[in-house]
């Protein structure tokens, strides 16, 4: 198992990877909806925590087979058994999320989590034994990820009192094992691989939205005296979430993965761009529900639940995709306006149609700029 080229030609993502990504569709889509469904109920508190907690083991799980993908993926026996156990892991994991969310217990969640997680153990060891150049830090996150594992299955058996403390400092060693391992020596990624991987998962966070803008058209059907409103927030959730994804293939990423501080800054940020995205979801069918009369939730609520994550997308990705490239106080202020406008939405009792709007918005004078930008530069050879 020898590290695969940076320099490798017309890298992309093979179907096994694909199959895997398709299997976390279950994972989030049970986060999203145990959210909504917490969220309409009034329970915002738990739910916002156990929310970002579920989604901690979602994408960590995701994130380490991808970078781990990108640098060994050598689709023989071996590697593909192991994926399969990941995947298994995934589905267990998947399977406790409602769990985790009514009443708290995070064994199904754990048992699954810590499942994918020594499925890639046994691929670091696979690396650090065939790959004597990278054997340090493959040995590393071999070592680290076990380590962790163990961590998290003591945390089952902790003190009611002491799991959020103990939760907080085993997401703190998670994070700190690529830190560690790749220290050592730099793993073999691929920039442009990596960067198709990220999009390919942000289409699928994104779909989440789009699935609960084909119920909430399911719902108009038969709700017909709350159809105006209901259409309101249907369209408002459409433009919001065409915007979300315009907004972030409107450039490529590969080019800010330069140094260890920027790899680590993009790839560790891409948790709050991903957990709001799912939220924008779950946020709009709490609106949906609001306009029907069902749930507990208020006016406010239902449009807070769907205006603070939309705004923390927004700010997540423009300080991840944009303000590394130093773009201009214009960019800067139209980002920053546009997210304290999201979060005046709630306030008007239209916030998905005008979160819309304002997204929008922001994306035509995006797209009004590069194309001044690119009228003013002389073309190729002109110069």
């Amino acid at each position: 198992m020898a590290g695969r080229s940076r320099d490798e030609e017309g890298r992309t993502a093979t179907p096994l990877e694909l199959l895997f990504d398709l299997v976390f569709v279950v994972a989030i889509a049970f986060a999203a909806a145990a959210l909504h469904h917490d969220v309409v109920e009034g329970l915002v508190g738990e739910a916002i925590v156990r929310y970002f907690q579920v989604f901690f083991a979602i994408w960590w799980a995701w994130m380490n087979f991808t970078w781990f993908a990108s640098a060994y993926d050598t689709d023989d026996v071996p590697y593909r058994l192991a994926t399969f156990a990941g995947i298994t892991g995934c589905l267990i994991m998947a399977a406790g999320v409602p769990q985790a969310f009514d009443v708290g217990d995070f064994t199904v969640v754990t048992i699954g989590y810590v499942v994918m997680r020594l499925a890639l153990v046994s691929l670091w060891v696979r690396a650090g034994r065939d790959d004597p150049e990278h054997a340090p830090a493959a040995f590393r996150y071999a070592g680290g990820v076990a380590l962790v594992q163990v961590g998290w299955i003591l945390l089952l058996f902790a003190p009611e009192g002491m799991t959020t403390l103990g939760f907080a400092l085993l997401v703190v060693a998670e994070l700190a094992v690529p830190v560690w391992a790749e220290s050592a020596s730099l793993t073999t990624w691929h920039r442009e691989h990596i960067e198709e991987r990220y999009g390919l998962f942000t289409i699928i966070v994104l779909g989440e939205s789009i699935l609960a803008s084909s119920l909430a058209i399911q719902t108009v059907m038969g709700e017909i005296a709350g159809s105006v409103d209901l259409i309101l927030i249907i369209v408002g959730g459409l433009i919001s979430v065409f915007s979300m994804w315009w907004l972030y293939f409107a450039q490529r990423s590969h080019d800010l993965l330069t140094s260890f501080r920027s790899v680590f800054t993009w790839g560790y940020g891409h948790y709050l761009v991903w957990a709001s995205a799912a939220a924008v979801g779950a946020g709009l069918a709490v609106s949906i529900d609001h306009a029907t009369g069902h749930g507990q939730i208020g006016a406010y609520g239902a449009g807070a639940a769907f205006a603070i994550p939309a705004a923390a997308y927004i700010a997540t990705l423009w300080i991840l995709h944009y303000v590394p490239r130093h773009g201009g106080l214009g960019h800067n202020v139209r980002a920053v306006a546009a997210v304290c406008l999201i979060l005046l939405t709630p306030f008007t009792g239209q916030a998905v149609l005008l979160t819309g709007v304002i997204m929008s918005t922001l994306l035509a004078t995006k797209l009004w700029g590069a194309a001044q930008e690119a009228l003013s530069s002389p073309p190729p050879g002109d110069a």
